[in-house]
């Protein structure tokens, strides 16, 4: 008797457990088909709503463009291109029942040439149709302004690309990690700020690698950019740093702070060429300390977004 009763209970737990597995287990066949069926029910091609975003789709698609070499800005990066995805697009404006352009989806199309493809050249600017800008901080002095501008960067939520001098670095080790923790990219500046132009060949290799040495023992990553003292450099330059795998970076946007200008004056300088793509030089002075918040605010209220080289140089908008 009480064998019986021990197989009857077996029985039921297992077939409890068998009818778990088919109503219960969100990974069964079924109920990932009864999923997908629901999923895609919520799209109606025929509606007039899925109709009226699949006519106007091209009016907000945009074709990517490629990277190239460029007559006067040199190297530069493409831009993605944008479609549109109907589908997703749809679902965002059900609810509401009506078209509305701020509710479209896109998906990002890469260019065929990218900026990786690219020979060696100089760099002086992203893409001019990316929403985005980059702030171009050369470090070779000016330490006592370092932590002010720091601050004003991180309440503003912005990133920066700093280019370090190599021999600033050995005296400055703490305040290179400080800039590298805030998240900031480290580039290279040289390493005793020369006029790389009127280098040889082999004091080019050893501006470029000693530094990339120091700032590396220091933070453990080695600069992918060059900025050359005061923008000298000649083909050899970026000859050498394209072998350290490093691209040579200029500007597009001067402060000269070093001048020691009024805010007033920086501010107008930046504002009335900034445009798309802009990389804008500076360096640690007190008149970029008093208004480098400002001048981001200002930034951002033309709706750009403020980025490091590295991602203003890619393809994505």
């Amino acid at each position: 008797m009480k064998r019986r009763y021990i197989i009857q209970g077996i029985l039921f737990i297992g077939l409890a457990f068998l009818s778990f597995g088919v109503f219960e287990n969100p990974f069964s066949d079924d109920y990932v088909s009864v999923m997908k069926s629901t999923t895609i029910s919520k799209v109606n091609k025929d509606d007039p709503l899925y109709l009226e975003i699949k006519q106007k789709a091209t009016e907000y698609e945009k074709e990517p463009k490629n990277a190239k070499i460029d007559d006067v800005w040199k190297k530069m990066p493409g831009i993605n291109g944008l479609k549109v995805n109907v589908d997703k697009s749809y679902i965002n404006m059900k609810k509401k029942g009506k078209f509305d352009e701020k509710l479209l989806a896109f998906k990002e199309i890469e260019p065929e040439v990218k900026f990786t493809d690219l020979p060696a050249a100089p760099v002086y600017r992203g893409h001019p149709e990316k929403k985005m800008v980059s702030y171009l901080i050369n470090v070779s002095w000016g330490e006592e302004y370092i932590p002010g501008m720091l601050k004003k960067l991180k309440e503003q939520n912005v990133k920066a690309t700093f280019f370090i001098d190599g021999k600033w670095a050995q005296n400055n080790v703490d305040m290179l990690k400080m800039i590298a923790e805030e998240g900031h990219q480290i580039g290279s500046h040289g390493y005793n700020h020369p006029n790389m132009s009127k280098l040889s060949e082999g004091q080019i290799k050893e501006q470029i690698t000693k530094t990339n040495e120091i700032i590396q023992s220091i933070l453990k990553e080695k600069p992918e950019y060059l900025a050359p003292p005061a923008g000298n450099f000649n083909k050899q330059v970026v000859k050498i740093a394209a072998e350290n795998k490093m691209e040579t970076i200029m500007w597009t946007i001067d402060t000269i702070d070093w001048q020691k200008p009024e805010k007033s004056v920086v501010l107008n300088r930046v504002l009335s060429k900034l445009e798309g793509g802009a990389m804008i030089l500076m360096h640690p002075t007190k008149v970029m300390e008093e208004s480098i918040d400002e001048l981001t605010l200002k930034i951002k209220e033309k709706n750009y977004k403020i980025g490091t080289v590295g991602k203003l140089l890619t393809e994505k908008r």
